[in-house]
């Protein structure tokens, strides 16, 4: 995995999860609070995630087989997508259940220090692992907001890390707003109304993370900026003096297909069309290194073929290439 994809912040995320799992279990053998029980299978849940986004980021990059020649970059959109399934399952349901029984069957904690020392503790490690998704993040994210980093992202790792510790940061919120709460009346259900909270907010997060998920997994295009440059490479004005259609795809974070039908002159030579199309893709290479798969046929332009209009029969997903021209 590219250090693009996160790498640290995954490692301090699994590092933290493991640690403040252990501690959130042994608070609720201590205490019995039912915030601590969800708080402590969300953690567990989190560490399953972030252990399968490192196999994810491993398995991508194997090399590219018979059975499948453009790679396996798409792994680390498989199991990003499978981390929101466990979120949703484990971290989510569970605590919802776990809050309902304990709604229906309240009880008064016991020493109470344990898990708001644990919450504490807690808090801590996962400020200190948000911090570090934060600072990976910074380096890829621009000029773009938070919301629209996490929708256009191309590498899932660190939206899945990012979400994933602050919702872990808002439920431990949850948690000991609800052992307050509980401690202050002395009513158990309060235990119980945080581990509900707790429930929905995973639930929520996993929802986020499977529609984006699901976006990468369906193909997406390159950004806006990035088809720009691939344009600007490929027409010099001379041997390439336009492009008649464009569609770019990524096949994983760092890997994108370029496929383009060019227009060349029209009494050019079949040697001067090939060296036109080599030195094409060797501009779209230098100014987009990610473009590892580039397919460039070409065709000479027409005007006529242009003002003829769309015909969404032409191409499957998108408009006819001739609007363009042909």
């Amino acid at each position: 995995m590219s250090a693009s994809g996160g790498t640290r912040a995954i490692v301090a995320a699994l590092g933290a999860n493991l640690a403040i799992a252990v501690a959130k279990f042994v608070a609720f053998a201590f205490s019995g609070s039912s915030s601590m029980l969800a708080e402590g299978v969300h953690s567990v849940a989190d560490s399953g995630n972030q252990f399968l986004l490192l196999v994810g980021g491993k398995k991508a990059q194997r090399e590219a087989t018979e059975q499948h020649p453009f790679g396996y970059g798409r792994e680390r959109y498989v199991y990003a997508f499978l981390v929101s399934i466990v979120l949703f399952s484990i971290g989510g349901m569970f605590a919802i259940y776990e809050g309902y029984e304990k709604i229906s069957h309240p009880h008064e904690l016991e020493n109470w220090y344990w898990p708001v020392a644990v919450l504490a503790f807690a808090i801590c490690a996962e400020g200190y692992s948000f911090r570090t998704a934060i600072k990976e993040s910074n380096e890829l994210r621009g000029k773009l907001s938070w919301p629209q980093f996490i929708r256009r992202a191309k590498a899932p790792e660190l939206p899945v890390v990012l979400l994933e510790d602050f919702g872990a940061l808002i439920g431990l919120v949850l948690a000991l707003g609800g052992v307050g709460l509980a401690l202050l009346t002395g009513n158990g259900v309060w235990d119980g109304v945080g581990t509900v909270c707790i429930g929905v907010l995973l639930v929520l997060i996993a929802l986020v993370l499977a529609a984006e998920t699901k976006s990468l997994l369906l193909g997406e295009a390159a950004g806006t900026d990035v088809i720009e440059q691939i344009k600007d490479a490929t027409v010099d004005g001379d041997t390439v003096t336009g492009i008649i259609h464009m569609r770019t795809l990524h096949l994983g974070p760092e890997e994108l297909l370029v496929a383009a039908k060019i227009a060349v002159q029209h009494d050019d030579t079949a040697t001067e069309v090939a060296a036109a199309i080599d030195a094409a893709e060797s501009r779209i290479r230098a100014a987009v290194p990610i473009a590892r798969v580039i397919y460039l046929e070409p065709d000479v332009y027409s005007a006529a073929e242009a003002a003829r209009g769309a015909d969404p029969e032409a191409t499957p997903g998108g408009p006819n290439p001739h609007a363009t021209g042909h």
